[in-house]
């Protein structure tokens, strides 16, 4: 999630019309000279000696992990009301999420290459700060051992008000909020026709995505039924803003579609001068119709409304793919260049959307429901999940062979693909080898799991 600071310069003037928020996307439009990959990455903390929660306070909490990680990377403290929630530096963001994960929120980058630079400084960052407060942060998609009501509250006045507003709206959201782990990657779009393509294709080829990193399988310590237990969290987390979207794939779609969906979300907030005041079930059409207590709509309420929408793919001033479960640090980094391959060649991205473009919306629904709960093995559009995700990784690698983007030694970005490869040769998701291991190797023993999935 995003940090709120509040006014946004350029956007941080009323919005004079809808005209403004149709040009408020096309603002993102950039050439393909100019095209970045971002990559957003969620970890969930247990302590080591107990696989006890992490609190936000006290000697080894998450504040003073934050502040200590502060130290250690030369990063800016960001409070609010006097307590730490962020750390801010030029190559990139950590946030604290509403149940103490952290999230690494990197800066973009022209190859899969620099990410993984990046990436990895972090995690020998946080692993070394983690091991001096006897915390491991583990590579699963949501927490595998506590129930949601045990875990950790963190304090931002944002959190609070999601906490208050969602529950109203899905009987999993707290779960979404407090228990999740994901890993998403951001990309940019040329004009309305490449967005629109970006969105339909990614979008169409969630689900088979999704398998691939289902890793969510274990609740409280038992077999919960789900090998993402995260994506079936997502689908009962909020209809008004969570989801698939099928309107993307109406021949109509573009800017001013995904705009009128947007203005009809209820809001969660706005912010001025720091201070929060939570909406109800005001939409930002009604917010922009008729204002807040003298208050008017801002670009920067928009950009702020833009955050608080969870679909499976999220159009901002860039395309955020937004369904993998976290994983293991290899696979974290297949993430972005999965989407890459797919997203950043035309060949690859008509190749993926041919093989769902037949799908209806009951299909394309059902398949996340599939995916959820049997990864790799599920059937989607009357075929096996598995052929498609093979066909899927396929069409990625040969995207990226064709980009060209070498490190120094000039091996090209198809290395970040090589563990896809290697899952998909085993023939199950990653949840599924989790259960497997909890249930034998591990004999249900927290330590085990701990030690085997830490990052």
């Amino acid at each position: 999630m995003t940090l709120d600071r509040g006014a946004k310069g350029e956007l941080d003037h009323p919005i004079g019309s809808q005209d403004e928020l149709v040009d408020y996307f096309r603002a993102g439009e950039k050439p393909a000279t100019a095209f970045r990959v971002g990559l957003e990455h969620e970890k969930i903390a247990l302590t080591t000696a107990t696989a006890a929660p992490v609190p936000y306070d006290g000697e080894h909490g998450v504040a003073a992990m934050l502040r200590d990680l502060g130290a250690r990377e030369g990063s800016a403290p960001v409070d609010e009301a006097g307590r730490i929630v962020a750390l801010d530096h030029e190559a990139g963001s950590v946030t604290i999420e509403p149940g103490g994960q952290l999230e690494l929120s990197g800066a973009p980058f022209v190859t899969v290459h620099e990410i993984a630079a990046g990436f990895h400084a972090h995690l020998s960052a946080v692993t070394e700060v983690g091991d001096r407060h006897g915390v491991a942060w583990l590579s699963l998609g949501a927490h595998p051992l506590h129930e949601t009501d045990v875990l950790p509250r963190m304090p931002k006045e944002r959190y609070r008000i999601m906490r208050a507003y969602l529950p109203t709206r899905g009987a999993l959201a707290l779960d979404m909020m407090h228990a999740t782990a994901s890993v998403q990657a951001s990309y940019d779009y040329a004009d309305e026709a490449d967005a629109v393509s970006k969105l339909r294709m990614s979008l169409g080829v969630g689900p088979i995505a999704n398998a691939l990193y289902a890793n969510s399988s274990l609740y409280a310590g038992k077999a919960c039924g789900y090998v993402s237990r995260r994506l079936a969290i997502w689908r009962q987390t909020d209809p008004d803003r969570c989801g698939g979207i099928p309107f993307v794939f109406d021949p109509d779609f573009g800017y001013a579609r995904y705009l009128e969906w947007a203005l009809d979300v209820p809001m969660f907030f706005i912010v001025r001068d720091g201070r929060y005041t939570p909406l109800g079930r005001t939409t930002f059409r009604e917010f922009l119709t008729h204002g807040h207590e003298g208050e008017r709509a801002t670009l920067a309420d928009f950009d702020r409304h833009l955050t608080t929408l969870f679909p499976d793919v999220r159009l901002k001033r860039l395309i955020e793919v937004r369904g993998a479960d976290s994983v293991p640090a290899d696979l974290v980094l297949s993430v972005p260049a999965l989407w890459k391959g797919l997203l950043y060649d035309a060949d690859a991205r008509a190749g993926a959307w041919a093989l769902v473009s037949g799908w209806s919306a009951a299909e394309r629904e059902s398949a996340y429901e599939a995916v959820a709960r049997l990864g790799l093995r599920a059937e989607a559009g009357g075929r096996r999940v598995l052929d498609l995700a093979r066909e899927l990784v396929a069409l990625a690698e040969a995207g990226l062979r064709r980009q060209g983007a070498r490190d120094a030694a000039g091996r090209d970005e198809t290395t970040f693909l090589e563990p896809l490869h290697a899952q998909l040769a085993r023939g199950r998701s990653p949840g599924e080898e989790l259960l497997e291991r909890w249930e034998g190797a591990w004999g249900r023993d927290p330590r085990r799991l701990i030690a085997d999935t830490r990052y």
